[in-house]
């Protein structure tokens, strides 16, 4: 992914950002071709979606996935999930040993996280990759937290 794409999708981390404009996604000082390019590129692949006014976007979850760095672990569940809830009990003793953050994704407000996960809750992401769904392995997740942080040190 090059910086234009990156800068376009860490555009959605500011507060309130859910739908922004062309105008609103590039750096004045940047060509809006290249803004341009990239928003068609990241729509290319999912990253990316137009919202209902025109030359406006949505990023995605898999947008935001991109940018997750090594600490950043996502649990996509839902309300009421038992499975659910003793992964994250169980997970965090973990989060808080390698200082890690937790993003809760209720699957049910989002109708494509729904059909993607709707059987398999719950799935968690180390950065950008899947790392467990349905029950966890704590010892399997120890490595990979401790093979994330060694990466990112690398």
């Amino acid at each position: 992914m090059d910086s234009t794409e990156r800068k376009v999708l860490a555009a959605f981390d500011r507060p309130g950002a859910s739908a922004l404009s062309l105008a609103e996604l590039g750096d004045p000082a940047e060509a809006s071709a290249a803004v341009r390019n990239a928003v068609a590129q990241l729509l290319g692949r999912g990253l990316l979606r137009p919202a209902e006014a025109p030359d406006t976007y949505v990023r995605t979850e898999d947008g935001r996935l991109q940018l997750a760095g090594p600490r950043d672990v996502t649990i996509y569940s839902r309300p009421g999930c038992h499975l659910c809830e003793e992964a994250k009990t169980q997970i965090a003793p973990l989060l808080a040993e390698f200082s890690a953050r937790l993003t809760e994704i209720d699957i049910d407000r989002d109708p494509d996280l729904r059909a993607r996960y709707d059987y398999d809750v719950p799935v968690i992401f180390l950065g950008s990759r899947k790392a467990a769904k349905h029950r966890v392995d704590l010892r399997q997740f120890r490595r990979q937290l401790r093979d994330a942080m060694a990466d990112k040190l690398e």
